[in-house]
């Protein structure tokens, strides 16, 4: 087996446990070796060949089992922001709630407490604000989205992430 077609089994192989979207690190782990600057390379061949594509910075999928669509830009979320409490707040909550009635198309806009950054990605930009309010404050007014796997905000707090980063409140239906 040749390493892109280990590299292919391993795409094929998270697929089923809801994987399709991975950082270059789970890539080295899974395919037992080195995250080294030669692993990098031989992932952007693989790229070059069409064989995966990069979703964002250090992010990948497999052109032949990619993720669902739905879900997709949720799993690059994560990936992206493995390592703090992000969850999905502002224009993109309050338009799922109905606070708003705009519909948010090819952005989902997320409150992080990482760094802020904006990411376009194949399935839609994602834009990571950060906040200061300690998680104590936030972690009662956030739930838990099955759907995709992740938090989202409830009303209240999207409400008050809008008004504490000064971004457009003339848009809530109230």
């Amino acid at each position: 087996m040749t390493k892109s077609e280990k590299l292919l089994a391993v795409f094929s192989s998270t697929i089923k446990i809801d994987g399709g979207i991975h950082s270059v690190s789970e890539l080295a782990f899974m395919m037992g070796e080195r995250y080294t600057p030669a692993f990098t390379k031989f992932l952007s061949v693989c790229v070059k060949k069409g064989i995966i594509r990069r979703v964002a910075n250090g992010v990948f999928e497999s052109t032949l089992t990619p993720p669902e669509r739905f879900t997709a830009i949720y799993k690059i979320i994560k990936k992206l922001r493995w390592d703090v409490l992000s969850y999905i707040s502002l224009e993109s909550q309050l338009s799922y709630t109905g606070e708003i009635s705009q519909i948010v198309i090819d952005r989902v806009t997320v409150m992080t407490k990482g760094r802020s950054g904006t990411f376009c990605t194949p399935y839609g930009v994602i834009e990571f604000t950060h906040t200061k309010k300690p998680i104590s404050k936030i972690a009662p007014n956030l739930y838990f989205d099955p759907d995709i796997k992740m938090y989202r905000a409830n009303s209240k707090q999207a409400i008050a992430d809008l008004k504490a980063c000064n971004r457009n409140v003339q848009m809530l239906e109230r």
